[in-house]
């Protein structure tokens, strides 16, 4: 629905869609705490299989909301959340509030 119109909004039903996925608002959250690496955000998810957080690291890149940051050959690659992802901050945080979780995340 469009916020003015009442109408349904295909932009507002996408977003609501790709953050109600499973996993994903989770992902974001441990991205938004400063967890970078695919080890440090599995360990962060309880129940996150590696195939399904590769699943959706690459759906939240494809999406632009991340981007994968590779430096040197040895190192792990790591997640970085772009502006559009930064921008899921206040929406993050409503959400948790909302949900009555506690402000550390842990």
């Amino acid at each position: 629905m469009d916020e003015t119109s009442g109408r349904y909004c295909e932009s507002f039903h996408h977003a609501v869609e790709l953050l109600g996925r499973r996993w994903n608002g989770v992902i974001i959250l441990a991205l938004l705490s400063g967890i970078e690496r695919f080890n440090g955000i599995r360990a962060a998810v309880p129940g996150l299989s590696d195939r399904m957080l590769a699943e959706r690291l690459q759906q939240l890149e494809c999406e632009g909301l991340l981007m994968r940051a590779c430096g040197e050959p040895a190192m792990p690659p790591r997640y970085v959340l772009t502006d559009k992802g930064q921008a899921l901050r206040p929406v993050i945080e409503a959400i948790s509030t909302w949900a009555g979780t506690p402000d550390n995340h842990d």
